[in-house]
């Protein structure tokens, strides 16, 4: 297992200094590959051709079928024709779900341009749809990625005895749920998941990707890339998932500055793989999962047992820093009270009392009461509806469910519209987002990534962003900005 970088001078600490090297910042992003399926067509017409199709508009544009957007995001299409956005960074959960829900309205909009243009030689009736899930109806899967940038002082191997058993739990409330031939299950990851961290991304599939690439300053910090994760339509799953790990990762954090026993030195998992499917088909929370043979507890937990664990350290954390806390996590308190209502609800066997914010309970209670009505429903309906949920440009079910208020939205229309062409202002992002809107403006030739960008015509400079922290503009970057006019 490849190892943290960390350079201490002869006192323990890092030479140098950083305003985030102590305190409980965090930089997040979220990384959707998004499925593509054509109908209706009067002649053939396979995914991969779709997906070209949808990004016809961004290769005229940026000549290239990978890009950034003035909103700081990254738009491009991935292997096998996924199309993928990748979220400016943000300062707190709330910033990245209005990043995430940008992009779902910018993938509707390039599927629905590509499905006009596509009527006109393919038929009338030919629909492009485009899925926020993470299993195709051939099996295949494909990613959510959360990003958290952690200071170098987590290992490796504290990630994966301390942040694992809480990632293979957190399904319980973050689950998008799937039909399945063997029945319903509340995570879509849980059968395509071999390893619980490592650096491989082809020959396995981990929980957490160990792959060095902080985007940032790497004697500091570095990104932690949660590949366990669903894609969530609902809001309300989304901005949980971002602030409860957020959480989770600030007692992680300072247990390490610390020391002492870990909160969460019983929860180690003996095969978290093997946990994880468990907690798939168990919507009670309540099946045995095998601990690691060093922990110094009983040999058994239920998801609902370390889920437990988690939160009264979470809890414990916001009392001990509640002066802190709007800098932290806003809203810390209402994820703490949602955290636990979801983990006392499943416990006492009320799960469809998460139907309103929960993926997997609103779709698990919509098809229990499909098959009361229809005793005899074939399960490929029930599958077909399950894409349907997800389906961001023609599907109706889960935009139906939204405009009854039968699932909760955190985020008012204008915020997404905004989110959209705007990225948020307190981080890098500010920077890279102006340098993009500019260059399209003024017609200049440009290239960036996470940490440059790049002024190619009518003159080459280069200007680097490497602290996610910092929206302030250097000199590199006003020079650059300059000489586009």
């Amino acid at each position: 297992m490849p190892q943290l970088r960390v350079e201490r001078n002869d006192a323990g600490e890092r030479s140098g200094g950083h305003e985030h090297d102590h305190d409980f910042s965090r930089i997040f992003g979220v990384e959707t590959e998004y499925g593509v399926s054509v109908t209706g067509t009067e002649q053939p017409c396979d995914a991969g051709q779709v997906a070209m199709m949808m990004f016809q508009p961004v290769v005229s544009r940026a000549r290239s079928t990978n890009t950034y957007l003035a909103n700081g995001s990254r738009l491009y299409l991935d292997v096998g024709s996924h199309p993928e956005y990748a979220t400016a960074e943000a300062r707190t959960p709330m910033d990245a779900l209005a990043q995430d829900a940008a992009g779902e309205r910018i993938m509707a909009r390039l599927a629905l341009d590509a499905q006009e243009r596509l009527r006109r030689t393919h038929g009338e009736h030919a629909a492009v749809h485009v899925f926020k899930n993470n299993v195709d109806s051939s099996g295949h899967t494909f990613g959510c990625h959360e990003n958290y940038l952690v200071r170098r002082s987590v290992s490796l191997k504290t990630i994966e005895r301390e942040l694992i058993p809480f990632l293979v739990t957190r399904p319980l409330f973050s689950g998008a749920g799937r039909w399945t031939p063997d029945g319903f299950e509340i995570t879509q990851r849980a059968d395509f998941l071999d390893d619980a961290v490592s650096s491989a991304t082809t020959r396995s599939r981990p929980m957490v990707n160990t792959r060095d690439e902080p985007h940032a300053d790497p004697d500091r910090f570095r990104r932690l890339h949660v590949i366990i994760g669903d894609s969530n339509r609902s809001q309300a799953a989304t901005w949980m998932k971002l602030a409860t790990t957020h959480l989770v990762l600030c007692v992680i954090e300072e247990h390490q500055r610390r020391g002492g026993i870990s909160p969460f030195a019983s929860c180690a998992l003996a095969d978290p793989g093997a946990a994880i499917r468990t907690v798939s088909r168990d919507v009670t929370g309540s099946a045995p999962l095998a601990l690691a043979d060093d922990v110094p507890v009983e040999r058994e937990r239920t998801a609902l047992d370390i889920q437990r664990v988690y939160l009264a350290a979470a809890q414990r954390f916001v009392a001990d820093h509640a002066d802190d806390m709007d800098a932290i996590l806003p809203d810390a308190a209402q994820a703490l009270e949602l955290w636990e209502q979801a983990l006392d609800a499943i416990a006492a066997g009320d799960w469809e009392s998460l139907a309103g914010w929960v993926d997997w309970a609103a779709k698990l209670r919509l098809f229990n009461a499909m098959r009361r009505r229809h005793p005899d429903l074939d399960p490929a309906r029930l599958a077909q509806l399950d894409l349907e949920y997800h389906d961001v440009a023609n599907g109706g079910l889960f935009g139906s469910l939204t405009a009854h208020h039968a699932m909760r939205e955190l985020l008012s229309a204008d915020t997404v519209r905004r989110a959209m062409t705007e990225p948020p202002a307190d981080t890098r992002a500010a920077l890279r987002g102006a340098f993009v809107a500019k260059a399209l403006e003024t017609g200049a030739q440009w290239s960036c990534d996470w940490t440059h960008a790049t002024l190619m015509l009518p003159v080459r400079a280069d200007c680097e962003l490497l602290d996610p922290f910092s929206p302030e503009p250097t000199d590199e970057w006003r020079r650059v900005m300059a000489l586009m006019g």
